[in-house]
């Protein structure tokens, strides 16, 4: 089987990339994630998911490096990680009664041939109307500082939600599993 190479530090990406089963590596890609000017959501983390693809395999000349990035759109605006408790809650506030949709870039790189697959996945949450208090309790419980839109899905963020629509829910948390099986396969690497 190809060695495999998670190009990220997210911890909650290599939790999600172990659910496969597979054996990797991770390396942290050293690239300027700041968008280019005019450039839309997917186009964004379609090309900072090759970017950091492609950083990483030049430092393993013979494997499958794994690149992902992901951000939240907002009435037209996009949004990353909070950073702050304000701005966590300037998100949750701005989300309250409104639908979100995540764009999750994903793309898989063989570094000895330079064969590249990827693809956008979205993924729309609705939320529920939520006032000071619960977005406060929520962030009193569970703060997702390092979470693009301010929540973590496969916790208390759940309570947060209406309905959610796509495909892959393990999109919301960065890393989308049923297109990484597809993309894998490509290289003959067959999960399960």
């Amino acid at each position: 089987m190809a060695h495999i190479i998670l190009a990220s530090s997210s911890r909650y990406r290599q939790q999600l990339l172990r659910k496969l089963g597979l054996d990797f590596d991770c390396h942290s890609p050293a690239i300027d994630e700041s968008p280019l000017p005019d450039e839309s959501a997917d186009a964004l983390v379609l090309r900072l998911a090759q970017q950091k693809a492609r950083a990483v395999a030049a430092l393993y000349p013979k494997g499958l490096v794994i690149g992902s990035d992901q951000v939240c759109v907002n009435q037209g605006r996009i949004l990353g990680k909070p950073g702050t408790r304000e701005q966590a809650r300037a998100q949750l506030l701005a989300a309250s009664g409104n639908a979100v949709t995540f764009y999750t870039g994903l793309a898989v790189l063989d570094a000895a041939s330079g064969e590249l697959h990827s693809l956008v996945e979205p993924f729309t949450v609705h939320f529920r109307r939520l006032n000071d208090t619960q977005i406060d309790r929520y962030l009193d419980r569970e703060p997702a500082l390092d979470c693009a839109g301010a929540f973590k899905c496969e916790g208390l963020g759940i309570s947060l939600f209406e309905r959610m629509e796509g495909r892959d829910p393990n999109s919301l948390v960065g890393l989308p599993l049923i297109g990484l099986v597809d993309l894998l396969a490509r290289f003959g690497v067959e999960v399960p």
